[in-house]
């Protein structure tokens, strides 16, 4: 069995050299003669899985490492016959540890308490669902939006005009879509970017075409009471200069760039394409994680709560050294800036999530406790 995988797809060898040759090639340049001869195509968001690619070939499985499959062509791939897979819920809780972050980022900047703010999240899928349920926790106000779920399930969801005139904040979390009952292609354009509230701020970290980037470019520079931040762009690996500028935070599409999140989308495929194959799973993720820099964490239970919640976010993960590091890298050679928008996601540093921490409180600090179980960090 001959596997083309996606350079960056980490522990590929340690999951699948049981399978056959592994064949590695950068996954924005795949091309229909790289693939022709793959049995197994493994693949992240970068590479457009469809006919072109595949027609002719022998691949009859398909896997990709992330939780979306807008790149995948699905009713081609079922149409011919060939196997799919994706790894839903693989980096949620590093997207909700990003949009943590950038909160705590955001208030420093416009001096606001947290807990004032009314936080709208559109799309409650594995990424919108986890980040609400921890807003919920800490006891902050909490509206969502998901016109697919409400119609399915019912429940308590808000409509997108509600979210846009009620909440101080926005944090998107939708799939990106361009036909059907919800697209979701430049779902924020230029008439409700206009209508966000005074003082809103806009978090994108699901797909780049979900906002206007150009209409975004407008309404930020006619109102400088508005902030954004911006991990993903509707051209990537291209981003628009100007509007990176004005952003508070602007990153390259790293928000879900936790090693659990990375390696967890592996480690799901490895599991499908087992699975597929009709044979037993021999390796485990578990074995292969490293202990983490940080493993736990003392509070003194007479810790300010609103201290220790912004310490203990940033202590796994500040966003500034992303920015920083996206900030420097931006060139006005358009192929130079693409080149180094890909080496950065390349060469991304080791990230914990927050769930992996232990956290020990001496003393009674019931708001505290609260705070360390709404995060999902463990309580010792």
């Amino acid at each position: 069995m001959l596997i083309v995988a996606d350079e960056n797809i980490p522990l590929v060898e340690a999951f699948f050299q049981g399978f056959g040759e592994i064949r590695r090639l950068p996954g924005r340049t795949l091309s229909a003669e790289a693939v022709r001869d793959a049995d197994v195509l493994l693949v992240r968001s970068v590479t457009p899985v469809n006919q072109a690619l595949l027609e002719g070939s022998k691949v009859r499985f398909v896997g990709t490492c992330t939780i979306g499959t807008d790149h995948l062509d699905l009713p081609w791939l079922e149409a011919a016959g060939i196997h799919w897979a994706s790894a839903p819920g693989c980096n949620a809780r590093g997207v909700v540890d990003y949009v943590l972050a950038s909160l705590f980022t955001l208030a420093e900047l416009d001096g606001v308490a947290l807990p004032e703010r009314r936080y709208g999240i559109v799309g409650a899928g594995q990424v919108g669902g986890r980040l609400a349920a921890v807003l919920r926790g800490l006891g902050w106000d909490v509206r969502v939006c998901d016109p697919p779920r409400q119609a399915a399930e019912g429940g308590d969801y808000c409509s997108l005009e509600d979210i846009i005139e009620q909440c101080d904040v926005i944090s998107l979390h939708t799939p990106l879509t361009r036909t059907g009952p919800c697209p979701t292609w430049h779902l924020f354009d230029r008439e409700r970017l206009e209508r966000l509230r005074p003082g809103a701020w806009l978090i994108n970290a699901a797909r780049g075409p979900v906002v206007g980037n150009e209409a975004l470019k407008t309404v930020l520079l006619a109102r400088d009471d508005l902030q954004a931040v911006l991990d993903v762009w509707e051209q990537e690996p291209a981003v628009d200069l100007a509007l990176a500028d004005l952003c508070v935070l602007a990153t390259p599409h790293i928000a879900g760039y936790s090693l659990e999140g990375r390696q967890r989308g592996t480690a799901a495929i490895y599991q499908a394409l087992c699975a597929w194959q009709g044979v037993p799973s021999q390796v485990s993720l578990g074995a292969l994680l490293p202990s983490p820099a940080l493993a736990s964490i003392t509070l003194d239970g007479r810790a300010d709560p609103a201290w220790a919640l912004a310490m203990l976010c940033r202590a796994v993960y500040d966003p500034r050294s992303d920015d920083a590091a996206f900030r420097r890298s931006l060139s006005d050679d358009p192929a130079r800036q693409r080149a180094a928008f890909d080496a950065l996601r390349k060469a991304y540093p080791p990230r914990r999530e927050i769930n992996g921490l232990n956290v020990r409180i001496d003393g009674e600090a019931p708001l505290l406790r609260q705070y360390v179980e709404a995060l999902g960090a463990t309580l010792v």
